[in-house]
């Protein structure tokens, strides 16, 4: 599994923010980098876990990464994460949680590193040197 993600362009990444603004930045750095094949973009909590449900069965069209930032209105991450452990452990092992968030409440970080399927923590915006970085790790 890890080996799929380690080669250079990773197949599908979804962004998960209600900022259409940093969306549209993360979704460009992705494509100008060509980190990833598709990018699939949700505004909110709500909508990525409706389209991880509308999709467990296809691991075809599940994220290999998900960008997930904390504070949406509604389903923020903390929700999102809590309803993402309900999945089958299809769609846990596969799609891989960084949070991508401009948040600095130690709190909050602290919180969310600690959750088993967050793997990393990147201070928006999303940077060329943060997916080389994801890359040279093989996350």
């Amino acid at each position: 599994m890890l080996m799929e993600i380690a080669t250079n362009t990773i197949d599908l990444v979804m962004l998960v923010d209600d900022n259409d603004t940093d969306n549209f930045i993360s979704k460009r750095i992705i494509e100008i980098t060509r980190f990833a094949n598709r990018v699939e973009t949700k505004n909110s909590g709500k909508a990525a876990l409706d389209y991880l449900r509308d999709n467990q069965q296809v691991p075809e069209n599940l994220p290999n990464l998900i960008f997930l930032d904390i504070n949406m209105p509604i389903v923020d991450g903390f929700v999102f994460l809590y309803e993402f452990e309900k999945f089958n452990e299809m769609v846990r092992n596969r799609c891989k949680v960084i949070i991508l968030s401009s948040s600095d409440n130690k709190r909050d970080i602290d919180k969310i590193i600690n959750n088993n399927h967050v793997i990393k923590f990147i201070t928006k915006p999303l940077t060329e040197g943060a997916l080389d970085e994801i890359r040279l790790n093989q996350i």
